[in-house]
């Protein structure tokens, strides 16, 4: 008899498990798709704002500096909210938070708000940003907290690789939806009407629909299994009902800080690119031409996650290796963007941005999910599943707070000096972001075991599989 059996005795029901992973995949892929739905298509509209809503430009770059403050400080806490309550409700309601947002965007763009009294309109628009940050803040750590409370270690690379293509399918779908829009006869407001009720819808479908953890429908999985068995074993309260671990717990978990700070600028340079590509391109296109064109880097970040989420699974986990190693492929196409890309034949330009994305994404991805997850396992933490939500918050408002830093340098360096200094300034952050991962890639090449501690059931209850982390 297989260790499945004989830890609970019964078998597992194979059929009931794959038919709830498959819900939980695909109701959460699209919940982070429609996050970015609406995100994005603010962006691909940037044009038309300051055009013909009369949205000065620097309000705009104050906007997405807010945005991202906002969305730090929201990380922070989410991921914590989605560990204490219900998360599907805390995604659900994030969601329609967002369509109401950006609804609100629109209703100052049809009574011109932008013409009003400087102070005013500031206010107006200011304040929808920053509530769209914080309530947009819900996507990232309670989703990843939901997949993480389904899918255990097993091909998590592999599994988060592919489901973290949800941004870049709802930013595609912005994208396309705004083009389709800009070139037809319908108002240009559209591409933001659009992307609110479909937020609106979804987050309902998710608080009605989607099962929070295998507990909560009758389902055992290996992982709740094992982790009952360990409960027992050792007397210890199961892992489902602890109590959510502290902000103090969480930060004293190896590399999640090491993690947290690298993160940060490579989050930077995934939304130089996400906020100011089609601006860029539009100084060289039409912007029906921009937007289409931007969608390339999207593109190319799907792939990214995947590839760096399977090499990694195949090397024992050692995803700092694999991240090194795309961030320093970055540089010289960074480089070659500063040089020559105002005036680079549109193929070129496609397959460059293409390639971008592929580098960009897949650092971007991993950390977020397969690497929070990981960490989120240590044996510090006894087992405990009410973690990874507060974890994946913390490495992503840290994040959050340095792209939203060197979100306000990217508009007044542009007007300065031209945007061959913004790219040298994403050089500059892939450079240092790399630094700040060396002592993880050291440990992860000179260590004969896999990279990170995880929490394994035995007749102790939990211990690590790797001491390396513990000895550091």
């Amino acid at each position: 008899m297989n260790e499945k059996t004989t830890l609970a005795g019964a078998p597992l029901d194979q059929v009931a498990i794959a038919k709830y992973r498959n819900l939980v995949y695909y109701m959460t892929f699209f919940a982070y798709a429609m996050s970015h739905f609406s995100r994005k298509s603010y962006t691909n509209v940037k044009v038309q704002l300051k055009t013909k809503a009369g949205i000065d430009p620097i309000l705009l770059s104050q906007m997405d500096t807010t945005f991202m403050f906002f969305y730090a400080i929201g990380s922070f806490f989410s991921g914590k909210l989605g560990d204490t309550f219900h998360a599907p409700t805390v995604v659900g309601i994030g969601l329609i938070g967002s369509a109401l947002c950006v609804f609100f965007l629109v209703v100052g763009v049809w009574t011109d708000v932008a013409h009003s009294s400087v102070a005013y309109s500031h206010f107006y628009f200011m304040f929808f940003w920053l509530l769209h940050g914080l309530v947009q803040s819900t996507g990232g750590p309670v989703n990843t907290a939901i997949m993480g409370n389904w899918f255990g270690a097993k091909n998590r690379g592999w599994i988060f690789g592919t489901w973290t293509c949800h941004q870049y399918i709802g930013n595609i779908a912005a994208a396309v939806v705004a083009s389709a829009i800009l070139n037809s006869t319908w108002p240009w407001v559209y591409a933001l009407l659009i992307p609110c009720l479909a937020n609106a819808v979804w987050g309902v479908l998710l608080i009605l629909a989607l099962p929070e953890r295998p507990e909560h429908v009758n389902i055992e999985t290996e992982e709740t299994r094992a982790k009952a068995a360990a409960a027992k074993l050792s007397g210890s309260t199961p892992a489902h009902q602890m109590a959510p671990i502290t902000f103090t717990e969480a930060l004293s978990i190896p590399n999640v800080i090491g993690y947290a700070l690298a993160f940060g600028f490579f989050k930077l340079i995934n939304y130089a690119m996400f906020f100011w590509l089609p601006y860029f391109l539009a100084g060289h296109f039409t912007p029906q031409q921009s937007n289409m064109i931007s969608v390339l880097y999207d593109v190319g970040m799907m792939p990214g996650g995947v590839i760096v989420g399977t090499v990694s699974d195949l090397f024992g986990g050692r995803r700092a290796c694999v991240i090194l190693i795309f961030m320093g492929l970055l540089v010289p196409l960074l480089f070659l963007f500063s040089q020559y890309a105002s005036v680079m034949p549109a193929l070129a330009l496609l397959v460059l941005l293409g390639i971008m994305g592929i580098l960009v994404g897949g650092p971007n991805n991993i950390i977020t999910s397969a690497v929070a997850a990981d960490l989120a396992e240590h044996p510090s933490i006894k087992g405990n599943s009410r973690a990874l939500g507060t974890v994946t918050g913390i490495i992503n408002g840290s994040g959050s707070i340095t792209a939203a830093l060197g979100l306000m340098v990217i508009g007044p360096l542009q007007l300065k000096y031209g945007w061959s200094s913004v790219w040298y300034f994403l050089i500059l952050c892939t450079v240092v972001g790399s630094g700040l991962m060396m002592p993880k890639v050291l440990k992860e090449i000179y260590s004969h075991d896999a990279p990170e501690s995880v929490a394994q059931p035995t007749r102790r209850g939990y211990e690590s599989v790797n001491r390396g982390d513990e000895k550091a």
